[in-house]
């Protein structure tokens, strides 16, 4: 990110100062004060030895990308409206790629990186070079590490929003992918009727939070990120009862269907599928802390 930086500086004992005051502010509001040094790398020339050393202290001079008033009215935002310093950045980590965020967008989750492994590990030799879906693509996080992974193969990526499409293509442009990913405005595969019968596999993390549960969630989800992504209905399942019921008219024979899913949802999801008849060797999946996340099939 210091190719942006304008020039703006601060002396190192300004923001030493500056920077202990917000310590204290994240402390006493309950934000985990790691996500201030994450944000200072983002927006200040600072490596994380230096912080954790604060070493920069006696430096006389400090680029910035915004002025230290502006970088504290931020941080009084992520404190009093609990806005997600992912969104103040404008950026945030997934898999090794560093992706633009805005309040347009979903912002991609560590767990959700175990989608793209599990796809890879799944696919066949003769799957990996050709058409793959990433549906409800958001900020394009999915159908960028299918790009990186399948670099023979063409990703179609659909959304509903033009906002998020309008991040998801810079954010394909920024990776290096964009003559690789193919973006459509719709809903689910309606844009994709070329597609039919031809999919290598579809992968999707659909919204699939109950609707009684979003306004249950941490402030900093219910707030700011949009609940397009996150309301699936009262059950939380509408949206993967609809990719269970039209995927098979669009994947190939042997094709791979893959899904996030939520924390209690893995048994009714998998006699979804086998109720459905198009799929076989239906399996479910942990993430990192042990939840079953992720669901896998494949078209007969």
């Amino acid at each position: 990110m210091m190719e942006n930086l304008p020039g703006v500086a601060v002396s190192g004992l300004e923001l030493w100062q500056w920077r202990r005051q917000a310590l204290a502010a994240a402390r006493a509001a309950l934000v985990p004060p790691e996500e201030l040094d994450w944000l200072l790398l983002e927006v200040a020339d600072l490596d994380r030895l230096a912080l954790r050393l604060e070493s920069f202290r006696d430096r006389k001079n400090i680029a910035l990308r915004l002025s230290l008033p502006e970088l504290n009215q931020l941080w009084q935002r992520r404190i009093s409206d609990r806005f997600p310093i992912q969104y103040i950045a404008g950026v945030t980590p997934w898999r090794n790629f560093s992706l633009l965020v805005s309040p347009a967008v979903l912002i991609p989750r560590p767990e959700t990186e175990l989608l793209i492994d599990l796809a890879v590990a799944a696919a066949k030799a003769e799957l990996k070079n050709g058409d793959w879906a990433d549906l409800g693509t958001g900020s394009g996080a999915i159908a960028i590490g299918l790009a990186a992974a399948f670099p023979d193969a063409t990703i179609h990526a659909v959304d509903r929003s033009t906002a998020a499409l309008a991040i998801a293509r810079q954010n394909a442009q920024q990776q290096g992918f964009a003559q690789k990913i193919k973006f459509y405005e719709g809903i689910w595969f309606e844009p994709l009727e070329a597609l039919k019968g031809r999919l290598c596999g579809m992968v999707s993390n659909p919204p699939y939070i109950p609707s009684s549960i979003v306004p249950t969630l941490q402030p900093e989800v219910v707030q700011h990120e949009p609940h397009l992504a996150l309301d699936g209905g009262e059950d939380g399942l509408d949206c993967i009862r609809h990719l269970i019921e039209t995927a098979p008219n669009y994947l190939r024979p042997g094709g791979i269907w893959l899904i996030e899913m939520m924390a209690g949802q893995a048994d009714t999801v998998a006699e979804l599928l086998r109720q459905n008849g198009s799929y076989y060797d239906i399996k479910i999946y942990p993430d990192l802390a042990g939840i079953e996340r992720f669901a896998l099939a494949d078209r007969c």
